[in-house]
């Protein structure tokens, strides 16, 4: 695992405490789908590269 990897998942698990925040403040929904998805991409970006298929 290098520095890459661990960026994009601590990001990805950032972004996704966000999101719950987000919500919480009853943020408008377009910004809690926007962090939503940079969540799951981001997250899903790292496992790829752990996984050695990206």
């Amino acid at each position: 695992m290098n520095g890459l990897n661990t960026i994009l998942i601590v990001l990805g698990l950032f972004l996704a405490g966000g999101v719950y925040s987000f919500q919480k403040q009853k943020m408008p929904l377009s910004v809690v789908i926007l962090l939503a998805l940079a969540s799951a991409l981001s997250l899903a970006a790292g496992v790829l590269r752990i996984q050695g298929i990206w």
